[in-house]
């Protein structure tokens, strides 16, 4: 007779109440998006305020919709979520304190390759009691991914992306496996630059790339960012040569980072059209 009176109680509590998914905290930009991307409506504790910043998140619309966390330990004590989602050099107090709190604690590692994005799709999806979408989505990336194939060779042509602060793009990150996938050689690894650096204008234009990507990530009025308006580079790289990548694209691991190879395979072809 009990046993009756609970599957009949069951059956009338919608699926999402009788085995409720997850709630999440996020705490990293990168994990932010892939949380907007695949969770339930109503499972998002909250997100960090840099998901709403549309210089660097992709959905910054959709974390409109959503709470903002700040990623401090006495936040996440006060949400109690149960699943904490994080990277691995940032806000190692307030994961701790989810761990402490007996949350589920995820530190993703950045992606440094395309092929390393739907398994941090699968990652996450698993985390948060949501696999099938996980699935659907890594399968959609990976089959995208697939239609662009890369091979490196030495008569490609090569591009610096080129950040605030005079930064290069090195052998070995995210966005050097975007300039493979577009059929291009990266300039910093060509001039023996192994890892983050800077490099002068002054060299840039006096050995130059092909092309001159632009990695901007904000609109400030820095010295910084000032730079990559100089009339020295816009005078030097003009026409093909030059192109403005936001820094979104390709700053985490996402489906939309196939939108980066898409747009730089467009400039490899305009670079084509313009040679002698």
């Amino acid at each position: 007779m009990v046993e009756a009176v609970v599957a009949g109680f069951l059956a009338c509590v919608p699926l999402t109440q009788a085995w409720a998914l997850p709630r999440v905290a996020s705490l990293n930009l990168c994990t932010d998006q892939l949380l907007l991307l695949l969770a339930e409506p109503g499972q998002i504790v909250g997100v960090t305020p840099l998901a709403r910043d549309c210089w660097n998140a992709v959905l910054c619309e959709q974390a409109q919709h959503v709470p903002v966390l700040r990623p401090t330990a006495e936040n996440i004590v006060a949400s109690h979520p149960d699943v904490v989602l994080g990277g691995v050099y940032t806000a190692a107090v307030a994961m701790q304190a989810g761990r402490d709190g007996g949350a589920q604690v995820i530190a993703l590692p950045p992606a440094r390759s395309l092929t390393d994005i739907p398994a941090q799709i699968m990652t996450v999806a698993n985390a948060i009691g949501v696999p099938e979408r996980g699935r659907q989505l890594a399968t959609a990336f990976a089959t995208r991914l697939a239609s662009l194939p890369v091979g490196r060779s030495p008569t490609d042509p090569t591009a610096a992306v080129y950040a605030a602060n005079g930064f290069v793009t090195h052998a070995g990150s995210l966005s050097d496996d975007v300039l493979a996938h577009a059929g291009f050689r990266n300039y910093a690894t060509l001039m023996d630059h192994q890892a983050s650096s800077r490099f002068s204008m002054e060299l840039l234009i006096a050995r130059p790339p092909d092309l001159l990507i632009l990695d901007r990530s904000g609109k400030g009025t820095s010295l910084a960012q000032s730079m990559l308006d100089h009339p020295a580079l816009e005078e030097a790289f003009a026409g093909p040569h030059h192109l403005d990548v936001p820094a979104r694209l390709w700053l985490c691991g996402l489906p939309q980072t196939l939108d980066s190879v898409v747009m730089l395979r467009t400039a490899r072809h305009n670079l084509e059209m313009s040679a002698p």
